[in-house]
């Protein structure tokens, strides 16, 4: 049987032991500042093979889970408002709601909720999930890359990230013929998160 010495000791040891893990910091989860319009998800898609035509979705929230210790313990998630698709031209928008491409009256929200986080580099990975669209949900892989983080001016501390992926349109079941150059979609995001 234990003594109280040894008792007391075995005590200690698990206190210092929950104090030392304590000073390793663990995940934390992040909001991505929409409000402060501090978070971007653009598009670009070539018109006719002219040019290219450039946009973004307005209203959209998410949030990230950072494990800086081990990344690949992280994960993301993001729900997009589609109607809030801006293309800067309003019968252009009015036509890319409809149900020739994202038929936000059926199909209001696309989504992206992550499966798999690999680490590439000092400051890349790739964030493989689940993207919904137009009811349609595939995996989808992004190359993400980390800008920076720290305190805020306002107390908050926060982290940020930028990501590119592309897709073909027919894929989420949109296949209004825009011709062979404008087949695929480039996607860039722009994400400052704050610590909740």
């Amino acid at each position: 049987m234990k003594t109280k010495l040894q008792y007391a000791l075995s005590v200690a040891v698990i206190g210092v032991a929950l104090m030392t893990s304590g000073l390793v910091r663990a995940a934390e989860t992040y909001k991505m500042d929409t409000k402060g319009s501090h978070a971007f998800i653009q598009f670009k898609i070539q018109h006719l093979g002219f040019s290219w035509l450039l946009g973004r979705f307005n209203t959209f929230e998410g949030e990230f889970v950072l494990d800086e210790k081990n990344v690949e313990n992280s994960n993301v998630s993001v729900n997009i408002d589609v109607a809030s698709v801006d293309s800067n031209h309003a019968e252009r928008d009015k036509h890319l709601r409809g149900p020739d491409f994202f038929d936000v009256s059926k199909f209001p929200k696309a989504s992206f909720v992550s499966t798999k986080i690999e680490k590439t580099g000092e400051k890349t990975a790739k964030i493989t999930g689940d993207f919904t669209l137009k009811g349609v949900t595939k995996p989808l892989t992004l190359d993400a890359k980390y800008v920076g983080g720290g305190k805020d001016p306002w107390g908050g501390y926060r982290q940020g990230f930028e990501a590119t992926t592309q897709f073909k349109l027919k894929d989420f079941g949109i296949d209004y013929n825009l011709g062979p150059a404008s087949e695929v979609v480039d996607i860039y995001i722009s994400v400052e998160g704050i610590r909740q």
